[in-house]
Order: C-alpha cells, then structure tokens, then sequence
C-alpha cells in the first residue's frame, strides 16, 4: 500500500492525526528530503525508517519501492511540503502503482494553493491551477494560452522570478488584472499583498529582496471589478501583525 501524505507547508502545527498514525505505522517513508523531513519527523517524535525519493532519481527508486510494495511493504510518500504530486515528486510513482495494480491512498491534507486562494479575495468557484509556468520554452504560449481564460488562475513562482513573471503577466493579461502575492503561507512572515498585476509588478520591484515561498492568484476574464479592490496601489495584510 502506498499512502500520499500532506506535511506542513510552514506551520508544523497543520497535519492531520491520520497523517501522523500513517507515519508512524509504515515500513517506510519516501522523502524528498529526508534531511527536511527529519525535522518533521523528529518534532512529533516518528522514528520510521526513511528513503530519499526526489525529482532526480524517481525513475529508478520507483522501481525498487514497486518491489517493496509488491512484497507487502506499507510505504508513505511525503515532499518537503504540501502534498505529494502537486508540483512535486509523487505522479510518477503513482502511476507506477497504476499501472502494477497496487493501491494508492491519498490523504487530505496541507497544499499551499488551497489558502492563498480561499484568503485572495478573487472568485473561488471556478479556477484552474497551472503550477510553475514554463521558465523559457514555451512560456509566452502559455501566457497567450491563458489570456482569456475565465476562470481564477492559481501559479507557483519562485521569489527570485516573481517580478519577471508579474511583468510578462501583465504584457499578456493588461496591466490592471486584479491578482494576490501570498507570500510565505502559514509562517512567521505571512503576507497577502492584493492589487493589480502592475502595481504589484511595481511593488516587487522595489524590494531590495523577496524571500519565502510564492502562490500568485490572478482574476479571470469573467471577473467583474470590485470597487473596493485596490487597483492604484498594493494593499498587503499580514497574519502576525508586528506588536506596537
């Protein structure tokens, strides 16, 4: 049995009890840092074996955990954060599993998407995700792609790329598509900055450093302005306001 499980984008306070008793009672856990997830593992006292399971060697450690598994091994699949297999190793390992006839449990549990756009203000009832955009081939097709697409659209972006890809997105989308920066999630440092793609573009710019993890939201063609939105400056809220 091969069982996904959510970890903690930031707050190690948000894992499930299932999450933790599946930890405990495997054989193995799959890693995709085992030396990150130590820090996991050890905070709630978990002591099963682990393996390396990562992006650079997924092909050949898939088949030796199929050989596990097929020998009734019960392992768990975990990355760094979030869920296994949302832009992070887990779907080729998965589809191994598919494809020998061996169950996949996936848990619920912690993706970083999910908050950033419950918490952006833009319409949640239809929306698309796309991951990371291409970092050179094929990106200016995707943005074209994507220009009219209706619903909210939900990106994971680098800190180090994020004003390269607010001012790509506002050439292809127009300057004042409403779009949220939610910036290092759960963490000491939360923050959802809201405004328009080139204010925002305008904003990071001016940063001497952006830092943290990076989910942006970006309204659809199907949004109707809000007349509360700020469209002429960047509003940002913080989840631990600084004490006065």
């Amino acid at each position: 049995m091969l069982y996904l499980v959510p970890t903690p984008i930031g707050n190690l306070e948000d894992i499930t009890l299932r999450a933790l008793r599946v930890l405990r009672e495997v054989d193995l856990i799959a890693c995709e840092d085992t030396r990150v997830s130590a820090r996991l593992l050890k905070h709630y006292g978990i002591t099963t074996p682990t393996t390396s399971y990562h992006a650079h060697n997924e092909a050949r450690k898939a088949l030796e955990l199929i050989g596990r598994l097929k020998a009734g091994s019960r392992i768990a699949l975990i990355t760094d954060a979030g869920t296994p297999g949302i832009s992070d190793p887990g779907f080729f390992l998965v589809r191994a599993c598919i494809q020998q006839g061996l169950p996949v449990v996936a848990l619920p549990g912690p993706t970083a998407f999910v908050p950033a756009l419950a918490a952006s203000g833009l319409p949640t009832d239809r929306f698309v995700f796309e991951g990371f955009l291409p970092s050179k081939k094929g990106r200016q097709k995707r943005l074209m792609a994507l220009a009219e697409e209706p619903r909210t659209l939900v990106f994971y972006e680098a800190p180090h790329r994020l004003v390269k890809t607010l001012d790509d997105l506002a050439q292809a989308f127009g300057d004042s598509r409403a779009a949220v920066v939610a910036r290092e999630l759960t963490k000491t440092f939360e923050e959802l900055a809201r405004g328009t793609l080139r204010t925002l573009h305008t904003y990071y710019a001016a940063q001497p450093r952006i830092r943290g993890e990076l989910v942006l939201v970006v309204a659809g063609t199907d949004y109707k302005s809000d007349p509360h939105w700020p469209c002429d400056r960047v509003q940002v809220t913080a989840a631990f306001p600084p004490t006065p």
